[in-house]
């Protein structure tokens, strides 16, 4: 029997290998050990996610309230969203009954946003476009990269995590979709 050379394997086969190896690689990494999830940093990655996640939500209402401060007239029609992206803190916050701890995670009674539009920082005022429409686009790109974000993290999310990062995603591409829609225009 003559000798042929081996068969190359073809691009969409490597494509695959390296995205299965990427996606072991992943998963091996997030789902260790209690112990190797915080050990660089004495806190457990669930935690240091949903402290992450309110950080990102407080930062995305000192938008909202920037841009309701700078441009009253939107005030209205961005006070349901607000309210919305407000009660995403405290559910990002809530502590997994773990162990049998009752007593509530550090970061969920401290990272309650207060709800006064007038609390916009300074360097949140100053960031808002002086056109309203230009201003509701900003907040947009705001939500939509903050969505974005959030889906890219559910990777790395343990379970109940994971499906309320998917959740608040969904609410801010539909945020995003609403800010650059006219209000009241005929479908």
């Amino acid at each position: 029997m003559p000798w042929t050379l081996p068969v190359r394997p073809s691009r969409r086969s490597l494509l695959a290998g390296a995205a299965g190896a990427a996606g072991a690689a992943l998963l091996t990494g997030c789902t260790g050990g209690g112990d190797s999830a915080g050990a660089g940093s004495g806190v457990p990655l669930e935690r240091r996610m949903r402290e992450d996640a309110v950080r990102d939500t407080a930062r995305l209402l000192e938008r909202y309230d920037a841009t309701a401060a700078a441009h009253p007239a939107l005030a209205e029609r961005l006070a349901p969203l607000r309210a919305a992206v407000a009660a995403h803190s405290p559910a990002l916050a809530l502590a997994e009954p773990a162990g049998g701890g009752s007593s509530p995670s550090p970061s969920a009674s401290a990272s309650a946003p207060a709800p006064a539009p007038s609390g916009a920082s300074a360097a949140a005022r100053d960031a808002v476009p002086p056109q309203p429409a230009e201003a509701l686009s900003a907040l947009a790109d705001a939500e939509r990269s903050l969505s974005q974000a959030r889906t890219i993290a559910l990777a790395g999310a343990p379970g109940e995590l994971a499906r309320m990062l998917a959740s608040v995603a969904a609410c801010g591409a539909v945020h995003a979709y609403l800010l650059t829609t006219n209000p009241g225009a005929a479908s």
